[in-house]
C-alpha cells in the first residue's frame, strides 16, 4: 500500500492534536488521585484498560500526524513510528509518575499503553486510512 500524502493540509491540523492530548496525559499523570476525576462508568473498567484506551487515542493521533504531516518517509512508516512514539511517551509518563505523590511507575501500565496504541493505530490504518 502506497501512502497518499495530502500536501495542501496544514501541518498544525495533525500535530496540534498530538501536542494537546499529550499535554492532557501529562496533566492527568501529575494528579495524585486521578480516579477522583473519573466518571463512575470508567472507574469500573480498571486501571489497565484505561491505560489502553488512553494510549489508543494517542496512537491514532500519532499515526495521523506521521501519515499526513511528516513527509514521505514518515508516511511510509507511520504505523511503526506511531507505536514507537506512543511507547516512548509512555516511558516518559511512567517516569513522571514516579515523582508524583501517591503515584508510581509501573511496567504493566507501559505494556498496556503500548498495546492500546498499537491496536488502535493498526485498526485506524486498516479501516479509516485505506
Amino acid at each position: 500500500m502506497v501512502p497518499r500524502i495530502r500536501k495542501a493540509a496544514p501541518v498544525w491540523r495533525y500535530w496540534l492534536p498530538v501536542a494537546v492530548y499529550a499535554g492532557l496525559i501529562f496533566y492527568l499523570s501529575s494528579l495524585s488521585y486521578p480516579e477522583d476525576y473519573l466518571p463512575s462508568l470508567l472507574e469500573d473498567l480498571g486501571d489497565k484498560v484505561l491505560h489502553a484506551i488512553e494510549y489508543a487515542v494517542l496512537g491514532i493521533l500519532w499515526y495521523r500526524a506521521f501519515r499526513h504531516a511528516a513527509g514521505t518517509w514518515a508516511a511510509h512508516h507511520s504505523l511503526l513510528l506511531a507505536i514507537i512514539a506512543s511507547v516512548g511517551y509512555g516511558v516518559t509518563d511512567e517516569l513522571h509518575q514516579a515523582f508524583v505523590p501517591t503515584r508510581e511507575a509501573d511496567v504493566w501500565d507501559l505494556l498496556f499503553d503500548g498495546l492500546g496504541s498499537a491496536m488502535a493505530a493498526l485498526v485506524w490504518q486498516r479501516t479509516v486510512d485505506t
